[in-house]
């Protein structure tokens, strides 16, 4: 199938559509962890029926946040306000050229994302979410190793990403995605979070 491909997650990417994606510093959850998550997510899919596969992949990414948000690794560059601007930036800076942005939340060591792309893609990339973050991570990278005077892996290589539905489902995820900082007791209001942006028109919470 064209836009599509799997490595730990599946990844369908078409033109037109609207992406949720989540990114991670690296390093920011250990491995044994990580290994016994996958291998959870692994039985999950064999204990389903095929049109479940949804419903497993929401709960391994639910689990996976939830651990993100309460790992007290020291990667966790973006607090830093110089770090977490740099990625900022860079989101924005893509808006109107990559894909239309619409919310994002940038976390102590993760991002998360939400994007439609263009109806056409003029690189004619098969994989144009795919691309965009290998650009964004790349660029972002660079700058924040500077910054840090570190050298190294900066982002984990893969990311999740996930082809919003329909309207509702949207909803349910610029909450989610305002509301990440709260949950994971960093502020009592989303809108005390600095790092944090929903485009005009689709802000389903005051």
């Amino acid at each position: 199938m064209k836009n599509y491909y799997q490595r730990n997650l599946p990844h369908y990417q078409p033109y037109c559509g609207e992406f949720f994606i989540t990114f991670r510093l690296a390093n920011s959850l250990p491995k044994n962890i990580l290994s016994k998550l996958r291998s959870e997510y692994r039985q999950l899919l064999k204990e389903e029926l095929p049109d479940g596969t949804y419903s497993v992949q929401k709960k391994y990414f639910a689990k996976f946040d939830r651990i993100l948000d309460q790992s007290k690794r020291e990667k966790s560059w973006l607090k830093e306000n110089k770090i977490a601007e740099i990625v900022a930036d860079k989101i924005h800076d893509f808006d109107q050229q990559k894909y239309m942005l619409i919310c994002y939340c940038i976390m102590p060591n993760h991002v998360h994302l939400l994007f439609k792309l263009p109806d056409r893609d003029e690189s004619r990339s098969t994989y144009p979410v795919t691309n965009i973050l290998r650009l964004m991570k790349g660029a972002t990278a660079r700058e924040a190793n500077l910054k840090l005077g570190r050298t190294g892996s900066f982002w984990q290589n893969e990311s999740y990403d996930h082809l919003v539905r329909n309207k509702k489902e949207r909803e349910n995820i610029i909450r989610y995605i305002l509301l990440n900082p709260v949950k994971a007791g960093l502020v009592k209001s989303w809108k005390e979070w600095k790092w944090t942006y929903c485009k005009k028109g689709f802000l389903p919470i005051r």
